[in-house]
């Protein structure tokens, strides 16, 4: 079974890239789609005190989402790091609306990218963990915004297929215009590609470069009239690090007790594992922060000298918690790969001058799959029509009082229970180009792999999963009699030290159901159910 032209109702990229997928006889699993509500009872949220005006075609704002890579919720100026020089975000934090419990929707990048995207958690379209790709026929923001008029680009990196012309998972075919990215991370000097063509170096500060190239496309789309989406995600600050020798000096005088730590990471010169003071590696991680922050400045700076820096969103945040080696500072439990505190909750910034006339901060919980609804209660233009596990922060934006209208859900799939040989796409679709320090396996440049899931088991409920409501967060691990339970009360215990499962039960049990409903809904989606057969032609 293939498939055939899509009717004129399905958005225009993404019945680009299904071409581009049949194109290459990769099979497109297809069903009716299935819906699944929540009914849950939530708690309080913060109030925000603003202007609160309908939007309406004439006056939608440029959109700006900016993303830093490996960047933990404690590694801010605003967020008290005792090290860390972030004018620019303490500026934006103090000036806009700081999101004090913003969640990254999974612990590693990939994943949460594609919730961004989508406003989906990523187990319902395989994206799993890094180098897993999106699927085909996701619709993204781009595709939603692109309908709308609004004109998109992309730059910095993607993560969730190849960057090349031809991949059925490229910005470009997963809606934006025009792009200039990276399928994983870069350094110093990155090598990028522009539009899918032939990957180049380019010399310089790899943050500051990101904001050159956006500032064309922002002035293009001034000029042609129609309002833009600019979707710039830094390749800081993963490792391996490096900095430049003026953002190095501000590091110089680190504590002496890192000195005495260690830490394993990617060599700069040899791409592969080496042993390094931890004292340096920080200077390094640090110099990249701070670059990154000083690139974000320079872009606030151009849009006020050209017009735009009033009625222009700039939200800002990290794709998952502080690796290890950054978080001897953190007081979050937990590091990126993991699903305490800190392993995924990130800074959160959102500003937007024409709206948000006074700072304010909100403890609210959100989360990065609120992203693409909340931009398109802005735009005012409707979600796509399948299920979503985000939602809109108008509310907040507004200064209206009310409650989340559903937790925050958070799951790393066993990919133990992937069916490897059923490939979603083909070899040489998932076949990266866009080379990097860091070797795997042996090559500088990264490959991606989805598979088709056709059918659900129990086991495949297992993996670590999250259930958080406004005071507590459940997590449970295992399945039947190797299941346990954590219960904290993240209000009163935000270290989580004190484990609630027991003295708690009934909570604990009444969450546990919620979060086996909610991922009853994932798997379904993960089959492929979401694809409706009703939207496109199909034919043997």
């Amino acid at each position: 079974m293939s498939l055939s032209n899509a009717p004129l109702a399905i958005h225009g990229s993404l019945r680009r890239r299904i071409c581009i997928a049949v194109n290459w006889h990769a099979t497109i699993p297809l069903a009716g789609a299935i819906r699944f509500g929540l009914n849950v009872t939530l708690f309080a949220l913060g109030m925000l005190a603003c202007t609160a005006l309908p939007v309406v075609a004439d006056d939608r704002p440029n959109i700006v989402l900016l993303m830093g890579d490996d960047h933990g919720w404690d590694e801010t100026g605003y967020n008290g790091h005792p090290h860390l020089k972030t004018p620019v975000l303490d500026q934006m934090a103090a000036t806009g609306l700081r999101l004090d419990r913003f969640y990254a929707a999974h612990p590693t990048c990939s994943p949460t990218r594609g919730s961004v995207l989508t406003g989906r958690h990523p187990n319902r379209y395989g994206t799993f963990t890094p180098n897993y790709s999106i699927r085909p026929e996701e619709i993204t923001i781009a595709d939603v915004l692109s309908d709308a008029g609004y004109v998109c680009g992309h730059f910095g990196k993607w993560h969730v297929g190849p960057v090349k012309a031809d991949s059925p998972t490229s910005p470009g075919a997963m809606g934006f215009d025009t792009w200039l990215s990276h399928d994983n991370f870069f350094e110093l000097d990155p090598v990028l590609s522009r539009d899918g063509g032939p990957p180049k170096k380019i010399e310089g500060e790899s943050s500051q470069i990101l904001i050159d190239a956006a500032k064309p496309f922002l002035a293009s789309a001034k000029k042609s009239g129609k309002p833009s989406l600019t979707v710039i995600w830094f390749g800081s600050p993963h490792e391996p690090y490096s900095g430049l020798p003026e953002d190095l000096a501000l590091y110089d005088n680190l504590p002496a007790e890192y000195a005495k730590k260690s830490f394993r990471l990617t060599s700069n010169e040899t791409g592969s594992p080496t042993t390094r003071s931890l004292r340096d590696v920080l200077r390094e991680r640090y110099a990249e922060i701070t670059a990154m922050d000083r690139a974000i400045g320079d872009l606030r700076d151009w849009l006020t000298q050209n017009g735009l820096r009033d009625n222009t969103l700039i939200w800002y945040c990290g794709d998952n918690g502080t690796p290890g080696d950054g978080i001897i500072t953190s007081p979050l439990r937990g590091q990126k790969g993991n699903h305490y505190e800190g392993g995924v909750r990130v800074p959160g910034i959102i500003e937007w001058p024409a709206r948000i006339k006074t700072h304010a901060s909100t403890d609210y919980n959100s989360v990065t799959s609120d992203i693409l609804p909340t931009i398109c209660d802005i735009a005012n233009v409707d979600v796509p029509d399948r299920p979503l596990d985000g939602i809109s922060l108008m509310p907040i934006l507004e200064g209206r009082l009310g409650t989340r209208s559903q937790p925050i859900a958070f799951w790393s799939f066993d990919t133990k229970n992937v069916h490897k040989d059923q490939p979603y796409l083909t070899l040489q679709q998932q076949t990266g180009t866009t080379p990097l320090i860091k070797l795997m396996k042996g090559i500088p440049t990264r490959n991606f792999v989805n598979y088709f899931h056709p059918d659900t088991t129990n086991a495949d409920y297992g993996g670590t999963r999250v259930w958080l409501a406004n005071h507590y967060k459940l997590i449970v691990t295992g399945l039947g009699d190797d299941q346990a339970l954590e219960l904290y009360n993240l209000r009163d215990d935000p270290s989580e030290a004190e484990n609630l499962a027991e003295p708690r039960r009934k909570i604990a049990d009444e969450m546990l159901g919620e979060l086996t409903q909610w991922q009853t809904s994932v798997l379904n989606s993960l089959t492929g159910s979401d694809y409706d057969s009703s939207s496109v032609e199909i034919r043997d």
